[in-house]
């Protein structure tokens, strides 16, 4: 199986917690290093586009965006939340390549810390089980 990971730059605190957590388990689950591309860009609103590329490419299998989006004083936050998710969601339905939305939206770093291996688990390791067992599914579907 072969994954392209789209990680955001931006509260790279939280998003390398993130791709450790999706590198783990994508190795535990018998992906191979080789088979592995990750991609860093500016931040979460860039990540539909590089995902796209990716799916494009016809070289991944499945596709993760890994980001962080903490609310801020601005309306800012809803934008990019926005772009991430609906971005991502469209790469999978108009490329048939599963796109695996790992991006936390939390209201404060405590919170995003929780869900980047602190008490409430790594979403960046659900993610990664995510992107495989979907893209065993449609494999599975693809060869019946």
């Amino acid at each position: 199986m072969r994954v392209g990971i789209a990680c955001a730059r931006f509260n790279e605190v939280i998003t390398k917690l993130l791709l450790d957590g999706a590198l783990e388990t994508l190795a535990r689950c018998g992906v191979r290093d080789s088979d592995i591309t990750v991609a860093w860009v500016p931040g979460s609103f860039e990540l539909p586009v590089v995902a796209h590329a990716f799916a494009k490419s016809g070289r991944c299998d499945a596709v993760i965006c890994l980001g962080a989006v903490i609310r801020g004083e601005t309306s800012h936050y809803d934008m990019v939340a926005g772009q991430a998710q609906g971005g991502a969601g469209a790469v999978s339905m108009d490329t048939g390549v599963p796109t695996i939305f790992g991006v936390l939206t939390t209201e404060n770093l405590e919170q995003a810390l929780n869900r980047a291996g602190g008490k409430s688990g790594n979403i960046g390791t659900n993610a990664a089980l995510a992107a495989v067992e979907t893209a065993s599914v449609l494999a599975a579907i693809n060869t019946a």
